[in-house]
């Protein structure tokens, strides 16, 4: 069991900014995401973008940004759950909530934020019967989490992205065998990986199969063999696999925060303005998952959420102690 102050659902950047509003409130995070890195859309999806509307930055690169809203909050020790959804919200005290992740991770803390950007970014799935009785641990996977958890292991990899062809190259060096199913002849990706997969097939380093799809997954406890056809020729095929990862893309959804008993309006959260609380007492929405009148999707938004959050959420966790606020620049950044 995971024990903190605030439970943060999302890593991106409102959520890295309220670590360090919160701890200077002496306030600890834990922040669960379910991508397999900090940084949320900006580091995922365009990490190269600049990013012009950031106070004190004429122009900051997207990773840029995450990579100094973690050094920002280095000093009050935040911990991390990547790779892994929240999937139950339980109130358990008046002031203790329990949350629970697909993994089975367990994170009691006294208040919760949902800082989940559009929402959990939930893998585009292939139309594969029985797929999902190979997830969580049991041989099919849609991210890479630990590379070292594929050596000398048959890996198939499914997908004509630049995702798909960079796990290519890296496990090549890894993985027992590789082998690459794409639908299609045209691949997505930067042209240098791609260039890079098809010299690895010429030299038999891995197996490419184009113009193919898969059929089937099956195995007993854990996945053994995966099918797949060529919709060319017809012809079908079942290799041996320790693993499957499928690599079609992310695609943001509320998920299991649906069922939590938020009121919820066009997919986003309605929030109180006053402090960003949400309908269910000591949990708050900040940054572009939550909704009110006069929204702006803009991160510097985002990050005024947070502060106010904060000075909230410490009311909520220590009831009846004052805080008095100091600004930085006269008090510091006191770490834990």
């Amino acid at each position: 069991m995971i024990t903190t102050d605030i439970a943060v659902i999302g890593a991106g950047p409102v959520a890295l900014f309220a670590i360090f509003e919160a701890g200077l409130l002496k306030m600890r995070c834990h922040l669960i995401d379910y991508l397999p890195q900090v940084g949320g859309q900006l580091s995922e999806i365009y990490p190269k973008k600049p990013i012009y509307d950031i106070p004190g930055y004429p122009t900051v690169l997207a990773q840029e940004l995450i990579d100094n809203l973690l050094k920002q909050a280095e000093p009050f020790k935040p911990t991390f759950t990547l790779g892994e959804r929240v999937e139950k919200l339980d109130k358990i005290a008046e002031r203790d909530f329990i949350l629970t992740t697909n993994m089975g991770t367990k994170i009691n803390a006294r208040a919760v934020v949902i800082a989940g950007g559009l929402g959990c970014f939930e893998p585009r799935k292939p139309e594969v019967s029985g797929l999902e009785n190979f997830e969580n641990g049991k041989g099919v996977s849609y991210m890479v989490l630990d590379p070292e958890a594929y050596r000398n292991k048959k890996v198939v990899l499914a997908g004509g992205g630049d995702s798909a062809l960079d796990w290519t190259i890296y496990l090549a060096n890894i993985a027992k065998e590789v082998t690459l199913i794409h639908r299609s002849e045209a691949f997505r990706g930067a042209p240098d990986s791609v260039n890079k997969v098809l010299k690895l097939a010429e030299e038999n380093k891995i197996k490419l199969h184009l113009n193919t799809n898969l059929t089937h997954v099956d195995g007993s406890e854990k996945l053994r063999v995966v099918g797949i056809v060529n919709t060319k020729t017809n012809e079908k095929l079942v290799m041996e696999a320790d693993n499957l990862i499928p690599l079609f893309g992310l695609s943001p959804k509320l998920g299991p925060m649906e069922s939590w008993g938020l009121n919820i309006e066009k997919n986003a959260i309605v929030v109180n303005t006053d402090d960003y609380s949400t309908n269910i007492e000591g949990v708050y929405a900040i940054g572009d998952i939550n909704t009110y009148k006069n929204k702006l999707k803009l991160i510097l938004c985002g990050f005024h959420e947070s502060a106010l959050m904060s000075h909230s959420a410490y009311k909520y966790i220590n009831p009846g102690i004052k805080y008095t606020m100091k600004y930085t620049t006269v008090n510091g950044v006191n770490e834990f």
